[in-house]
């Protein structure tokens, strides 16, 4: 397909009522209001052309812009690409979910979590911590800094409350993330889950609500699923 024919489609595959509610989210024209389901539809043909993946990011398009997370190879994505994504991602969905998804799974899953946890900047520092989460939730146990992810639970149970609205969001699901996905520190994160309690976040009129890292992370212990890494992070 040509950057031109998917434009046509997500047009076709709009909604007015999608489109007020990603509104409601925090998304602004332009934007046609496709349903994440339906972008899926249009993974494989942009799959192919890379740099239709780019096109479209660099479209400024909201629903193109998270087609673009979909179809980019993470793998070969560059440092300097995934800079300039954080630095276009406006809301939450494209920084906490296409950005950092795709960082989630590059090469430079660390580093840029890093760096972008500590942006001045809300959008990106939230990007940084759903970043880190990512990385935690695709990579192997041996792999990881153990006594770094250790700091950066004692930096939520010392901040959460403090920092700016989305980021206390992703601040709790890197506890979330943690608990579930290593093993080695289940127990140190169960224990700020308890610690920071329910962390308020102000969704705006939405349906949305802020999981309780504490029950979030006995359920998955109880249903057996702590340990089990993912295949993605990407969706």
């Amino acid at each position: 397909m040509t950057y031109e024919e998917v434009m046509q489609e997500l047009e076709r595959l709009g909604t007015e009522q999608t489109k007020m509610t990603f509104i409601r989210h925090g998304a602004m024209e332009p934007f046609f209001g496709v349903r994440v389901g339906d972008l899926k539809k249009l993974v494989k043909p942009v799959k192919k052309d890379q740099e239709l993946a780019l096109s479209l990011y660099e479209s400024g398009n909201s629903d193109a812009m998270y087609l673009a997370g979909l179809t980019i190879n993470p793998k070969t994505v560059s440092k300097e690409t995934l800079r300039q994504w954080a630095d276009r991602a406006y809301w939450y969905m494209l920084a906490e979910y296409t950005v950092a998804g795709v960082a989630g799974e590059s090469r430079y899953a660390r580093e840029l979590a890093l760096e972008w946890i500590d942006s001045p900047d809300e959008m990106k520092a939230a990007c940084g911590w759903s970043t880190y989460a990512n990385y935690l939730s695709v990579t192997p146990d041996e792999e990881l800094d153990l006594e770094e992810i250790g700091g950066l639970l004692r930096r939520v149970k010392e901040t959460v409350h403090q920092e700016r609205n989305r980021v206390r969001y992703t601040m709790n699901g890197f506890v979330i993330a943690a608990g579930i996905y290593i093993d080695a520190l289940r127990e140190t994160a169960e224990a700020v889950a308890e610690r920071i309690g329910k962390v308020h976040v102000d969704v705006g009129d939405t349906a949305c609500k802020v999981p309780l890292a504490a029950e979030y992370i006995g359920k998955a212990v109880k249903m057996g699923k702590t340990g089990v890494k993912k295949k993605t992070c990407i969706c």
